[in-house]
């Protein structure tokens, strides 16, 4: 077999605080990373043939198993129907869906008549226009309120940086209008005439907000409204009542919101409330009334309040639904009688639904031990249809219209898994695992019913932590194939997440960011008490910030894995919160601290990170995987990650990238 790549040690001491490190991989950064990650071909020499050289050699240990991954390709397409179509959703005249054709790869965006079997509609056909690319990822796709045009934005290297265009909805004629290095969001304005989009800054930070007349040149766009501060990111959206556009500016604690009505050519700018750090709100419209999600005045799991348009800021919000603790609102939906509100209680997400003009109440309920819930909003405002998803670790996914007012449901969709599924082949259990600290941490567990976990089953355990994203218990058909070969697989729902509420959340973050790893370690413990496992049949899987806890893990407890897989793993942790300079670096500070200006933040972050907490001895195999034009996880911080743990003294399994 190739022997493994070896990065050439090239010195560099790395300093802050009065603390000296070494940082011997750092010329694996690119000093044209920018350029890069728009053209590949820039990379510089070195730099490529060190990642082609870990590319060849993780191919070459992969060799062997070859049939193997066939014969799970195969499986994992049996259980996807290739032509599968969404349910159409309304919209006045017509209704919208998404499609498939057997062997493509891309949807095909499509309508028809509503409530009639009329001919379809093609609007987009994402395999057509992907021909001839490498990369094809189409981000939004969008019509227009009379439905004649169509928007939508594609990226074609993997950066993120999208392009922007219009087409007749009817004919599928292009129009001009071509906008580059956009974010990707489309916003038309009620008479179709212009559009807002979000573009990018020089350090790839979505921060301007333009308005663009269609029929004009790029260059002749309005900024509309410019972002500051470099630790905040812009986005659009829309209320669901149409009127408004939304400008959101948001970090990771604090928010600001403007609106900006669609059907005037320049309209003035309302803003919600002014930001104050650790505040942060979500809005939507009904009349004369907005429809305030925040955390307000401690609410730390949230609350609604109404205020009025004329006057929406903080001194005018009014209590709608108050704050329960450990209550976690996770979002609100608006139509023209109901308000529909997501919230989580112990784990598990519910639907209130609220008759605006009586206030009562009502829930939507489910019966499974685990569950997610999705969805809530649609195209059409003036309805009394609330469209949602269900699914669980046995179930595949459903789509259900609820009537809010006669409080039944219909079942619009169920997936279909075309090699078969019996939901009774398998049990899905949650557990909790005794952190360190006395905390409960909710695990999820997945096998098959013939196959009752033991002391010897393979575990494949799944952690993320960051942000406040919880990790739902939703079907998953790919992992089915390592069930079905006896494994168990498990999701720890460990603290940086609000699984458990705001609180879980705030647990997991800034000085308290280890308790993320203690408690994937706890449930790993859990599983091995409970005989579901032994140390070393357990391997641990997580991405991007999931990616830390993986490298994070395997430095505390490598003992506890058999291998670790890292999807575009945020390793380098230090010297990226160190840099100012990358996209993500200001916007995180809150998530992680500010190590440029926080000596604590600095000593909190430098005991974890991944790459500065390396040790020598026995390590479980490493699968890191990473992306050339990857904006949130730079390639180089796995391929830093990568070198660091080979050059330890790591034992004989394999370190792949």
């Amino acid at each position: 077999m190739t022997s493994a790549p070896i990065a050439e040690r090239r010195p560099l001491t790395r300093e802050a605080h009065g603390v000296q490190w070494s940082d011997p991989y750092a010329w694996l950064r690119a000093e044209n990373w920018r350029e890069a990650m728009r053209d590949p071909a820039v990379l510089p020499a070195d730099i490529r043939a060190y990642l082609e050289a870990e590319n060849a050699y993780a191919d070459t240990w992969f060799a062997p198993q070859r049939r193997l991954v066939k014969r799970l390709v195969k499986e994992m397409r049996g259980r996807i129907k290739e032509d599968d179509t969404s349910p159409p959703s309304p919209d006045g005249a017509y209704a919208y869906f998404t499609r498939f054709r057997t062997g493509g790869q891309h949807p095909l965006f499509c309508r028809k008549p509503s409530g009639a079997d009329g001919p379809e509609t093609i609007l987009l056909d994402g395999d057509k226009e992907a021909r001839g690319t490498a990369f094809f990822s189409l981000g939004s796709v969008v019509h227009s309120d009379d439905h004649k045009l169509l928007a939508w934005s594609v990226d074609t290297n993997g950066s993120e940086l999208y392009t922007i265009r219009v087409r007749h909805a009817e004919t599928g004629q292009a129009l001009p209008d071509s906008i580059v290095e956009a974010e990707g969001s489309v916003v038309f304005t009620s008479d179709a005439t212009a559009f807002y989009y979000v573009k990018r800054d020089a350090e790839h930070r979505p921060s301007r907000v333009f308005r663009h007349v269609l029929g004009t040149d790029q260059a002749a766009d309005v900024l509309v409204f410019e972002e500051a501060d470099p630790g905040f990111f812009v986005g659009i959206g829309r209320t669901n009542s149409r009127a408004f556009l939304v400008i959101d500016c948001h970090g990771h604690s604090t928010s600001e919101a403007r609106l900006l009505r669609l059907d005037q050519p320049d309209p003035a700018q309302i803003l919600i409330a002014a930001r104050e750090t650790g505040v942060e709100y979500s809005v939507d419209h009904h009349g004369e009334t907005l429809f305030i999600r925040t955390n307000a005045d401690g609410a730390r799991d949230f609350k609604l309040v109404t205020a009025p348009v004329s006057s929406p800021d903080r001194a005018h919000w009014r209590d709608l639904v108050a704050h329960r603790d450990g209550i976690y609102v996770l979002s609100h939906d608006l139509f023209a009688d109901w308000l529909v509100r997501m919230e989580r209680e112990d784990g598990l997400p519910r639907l209130v639904v609220r008759a605006l003009a009586t206030g009562e109440e009502h829930s939507v309920a489910f019966d499974e031990e685990a569950y997610a819930l999705g969805g809530g909003a649609s195209y059409e405002f003036a309805t009394d249809t609330l469209r949602f998803g269900y699914a669980s670790m046995t179930t595949p996914n459903e789509t259900w219209d609820y009537n809010m007012r006669t409080r039944t449901r219909v079942l619009v969709k169920r997936q279909d898994i075309p090699s078969g599924h019996n939901p009774a082949d398998y049990v899905t259990k949650r557990v909790f695992a005794r952190a360190t600290d006395g905390e409960t941490v909710p695990v999820t567990l997945l096998w098959r019913a013939d196959a009752a976990p033991t002391p010897e089953s393979r575990v494949l355990l799944y952690g993320y932590g960051a942000y406040g994203m919880a990790m739902s218990a939703s079907f998953r058909s790919g992992i089915l194939s390592l069930v079905d070969r006896g494994f168990v697989y498990a999701i720890a729902h460990v603290r940086g997440g609000t699984e458990k509420g705001r609180r879980w959340y705030e647990e997991g973050k800034l000085s308290r960011k280890p308790n993320t790893f203690s408690d994937f370690i706890a449930a790993a413990e859990h599983l091995i008490e409970a005989g579901i496992g032994a140390p070393g049949r357990i391997v641990a899987h997580g991405g991007s910030a999931g990616g830390m806890l993986m490298g994070a893990v395997l430095n505390l407890r490598p003992d506890l894995f058999a291998g670790i897989v890292g999807e575009v793993p945020f390793v380098d942790v230090l010297v990226t919160m160190l840099d100012e300079t990358l996209p993500l670096t200001p916007p995180e500070w809150p998530e992680w601290g500010d190590p440029i200006r926080d000596p604590k933040a600095f000593a909190s972050i430098r005991s974890y990170s991944p790459i500065d907490n390396v040790r020598a001895g026995p390590k479980p195999a490493v699968f890191a995987l990473a992306g050339l034009s990857d904006p949130r996880v730079t390639y180089w911080e796995p391929a830093k990650w990568v070198a660091t743990l080979r050059a330890s003294d790591h034992g004989p399994a394999p370190i792949l990238l």
